[in-house]
C-alpha cells in the first residue's frame, strides 16, 4: 500500500510542478516569453449613462468560436454589469503583432441599425487584460458632404499598446483606426495590433495613471450630482413638513382636551359650591292646610 501511495504523490506533486506555469499568469500576473495573455472583453453602453450597459456581445462584433471561457470576478461585478468573456484575440507576452485579422463582419440591415443606434447613443466598451482596463468608442459620427445627414463610421482597427517590466504586464491602451462606414452589403475586415514597450514602473505603482485626477475628470457628471443634490434637499423638506404638521395637529388635539377638562372641573366645582347642603338634607314633608275660599284640601310637597 504504502509503494503505491508514494510513487502516486510523486506523481501528483511532478503534475503540479508542471501545470502550475499554466495558472500563474493568472494569479501573480508573473509571464513568460510568449506565455498567452488573455483580453477580456466586458460591456457596452452609453457613455451620458454609465449605469446602462450591455454584454459586449449584444453588438454585432466578432463572436468567439465555440464555447468561449468567462471570467467571474464577485457578486458586486455581476450586480454592476460585468460580465468578462475571453476573446480569444491571439496576443501573448513580449510579441509584438502587425496588422492582424480577428474576423470579416458582413452587414446587412439589422447589423447596420444596431450599429448606427450604438453611434448616435455614444457607445464605449470596456476591455481587460491582466486586470488592467481598456476603454473605447465603437465609432462616430462623421459629417456628411452629399447631404446634411451625418455619417456612421465604425472603427475596425484596435492597436493595442502594451508596456512591461521584466515579466509583469504595467499598463495597457487601446487606439482605434481605419474607421469605415455603415452600409448594407458591405464587409468589414476587423483587425488589431500589438505593441510592447519596456518601462521602469514597477509593478506596484501600475495603477497610479488610474488615480490620477486628469484622468477621471471627464468622468464627473456635475448635473446628475446637482441633481441628487436638490432631490435630497426636496425629500427633506418634504418629510419635515409632513412631520411638523403631523405634530401641530397632534399638540392642538391635547391642548384642547386639556381645555375641555378644565372647563370641565370648573363647571363641577361651580355647582358644588351653588347647591344647598341644608336643603339637601331635609326630607320631603307633605303639609296640608284649609283654604277657606275654596274649601278645599291642597298639598304641598316640600
Amino acid at each position: 500500500m504504502w509503494q503505491t501511495v508514494v510513487p502516486f504523490s510523486v506523481f501528483a506533486f511532478i503534475t503540479f510542478l508542471i501545470v502550475s506555469p499554466a495558472f500563474a499568469t493568472e494569479y501573480d500576473h508573473k509571464y513568460q516569453p510568449d506565455d498567452p495573455v488573455t483580453l477580456w472583453v466586458n460591456k457596452v453602453g452609453p457613455y451620458n449613462n454609465p449605469q446602462e450597459t450591455y454584454n459586449y456581445y449584444n453588438l454585432p462584433f466578432c463572436h468567439p468560436s465555440g464555447n468561449a471561457a468567462h471570467k467571474w470576478i464577485g457578486l458586486g461585478e455581476v450586480l454592476g454589469g460585468n460580465e468578462l468573456i475571453d476573446s480569444q484575440i491571439d496576443i501573448k507576452f513580449q510579441k509584438n503583432v502587425d496588422k492582424s485579422t480577428i474576423c470579416e463582419i458582413e452587414l446587412d440591415e439589422a447589423k447596420v441599425k444596431q450599429f448606427k443606434d450604438a453611434i448616435e447613443s455614444s457607445y464605449w466598451f470596456e476591455f481587460f487584460m491582466d486586470d488592467l482596463p481598456l476603454w473605447g468608442f465603437v465609432g462616430e459620427l462623421h459629417p456628411d458632404k452629399n447631404n446634411d445627414n451625418n455619417k456612421h463610421v465604425l472603427y475596425t482597427h484596435k492597436n493595442i499598446i502594451v508596456k512591461y517590466n521584466k515579466n509583469q504586464i504595467i499598463h495597457v491602451n487601446l487606439t482605434q483606426e481605419s474607421a469605415k462606414p455603415l452600409e448594407v452589403g458591405r464587409t468589414l475586415d476587423m483587425t488589431y495590433s500589438v505593441k510592447w514597450i519596456q518601462t521602469n514602473v514597477t509593478f506596484a505603482r501600475r495603477f497610479d495613471v488610474y488615480l490620477d485626477y486628469p484622468f477621471f475628470e471627464h468622468q464627473i457628471h456635475w448635473f446628475s450630482i446637482f441633481n441628487s443634490f436638490m432631490m435630497v434637499v426636496f425629500l427633506t423638506g418634504l418629510v419635515s413638513m409632513i412631520l411638523m404638521r403631523t405634530l401641530r395637529n397632534d399638540y392642538a388635539k391635547y391642548a384642547r382636551e386639556d381645555d375641555d377638562l378644565e372647563t370641565l372641573e370648573r363647571d363641577v366645582s361651580e355647582d358644588h359650591s351653588s347647591s344647598n347642603p341644608r336643603e339637601e338634607m331635609v326630607p320631603h314633608t307633605i303639609c296640608c292646610f284649609y283654604d277657606g275660599r275654596t274649601a278645599a284640601l291642597r298639598q304641598y310637597i316640600h
